[in-house]
Formats: C-alpha cells, structure tokens, sequence
C-alpha cells in the first residue's frame, strides 16, 4: 500500500477494492448525473409544448420512476464496502467518511422531499394536457433549484473525497 492522496495513511489496493471504487465513482456520476438532467429538462419544460426540444421533454418525463437517479441510494452502500475492503486504512470516525455520508443524507433527502415528488407532477402534466402555468413552472423551478444544491453537493463530496482531510 502507499500513502493515500492527502492522507499519511497507505491507500488500499487490490482487484476488488478497486473494482468497489469504480462501482461507488459509477453510482456517484450515475445517480448525481440524472439528478442533473432531471433539472436541466425541467426548465426546458416551462417553456410547454411549444417550446424547443418538447419532444425531448416528452421523454425524458414519461410515466415511472427514474431508475438512473435511483441509483444514487447505492453510493453509501459501496462506500462502506469500501471501508469494509480498505484493510482499516479508512474508518466509519473518518471525517471525509461521516462529510461524505452527511452529504449523502442531505442529498437524497432533498431529492426524496422536494425533486422526485415535482418531477412526479411535471410527467402528469407533460404527458397529459401539457400546458405551461404556474403550477407547472412552480414545479419545474423547485425542481431546478433542488438541482443546483445537488450539483453542489456532488462536487464538494469529490471534493472531500480526493483530499480526505
């Protein structure tokens, strides 16, 4: 092992520490990356029917869950099987693991309470009688909104994740 990057501690190495690295980084951009697209087609989604790229819209909100941002739930768990495999280089007490969790938490409970419940609304409008009012641009604003604080979220836990102050 060598000395992890900002740490006097040896990184872990191995196949199936790095492997879980991959899976964890994967589930990070995945899930963080549909977070963001999410907000990116609601605000093309004010703009109604009319509006450019409305069939992109369309799609992009059809009925059912958005499985890519659901994987966001598996971060934490290949981040403590990362912990698990990292030979105790790296601790649960570590402050870049409890930052890292701490913004976990905050990130899926803003998406839980305030993005999917108005990406939920906005498929019933855009797939039904698309018309753009207030409702509409309530919802896709709260939704833009919740993205920006996810975006910033996703890139300070990388952040702290590279440094592992």
């Amino acid at each position: 092992m060598e000395p992890a990057f900002g740490s006097s501690r040896p990184a872990p190495t191995g196949v199936v520490y790095t492997l879980l690295l991959l899976l964890h980084v994967a589930s990070t951009v995945v899930g963080f990356g549909a977070l963001g697209l999410t907000g990116f087609q609601a605000a093309r989604a004010r703009h109604g029917p009319s509006g450019p790229r409305a069939g992109s819209v369309r799609r992009y909100f059809r009925p059912g869950i958005n499985r890519a941002a659901r994987v966001l739930y598996l971060v934490p768990v290949f981040g403590f099987a990362l912990l698990a495999e990292s030979g105790g280089a790296f601790h649960v007490s570590d402050a870049f693991v409890l930052s890292g969790l701490g913004m976990w938490v905050a990130a899926t409970a803003v998406a839980e309470q305030v993005l999917w419940p108005a990406e939920r609304r906005i498929q019933r409008v855009v797939t039904h009688d698309w018309r753009p009012d207030e409702s509409l641009r309530r919802d896709c604003a709260k939704v833009v909104t919740a993205t920006w604080f996810l975006i910033l979220v996703f890139v300070a836990a990388v952040v702290i994740m590279v440094a592992k102050p």
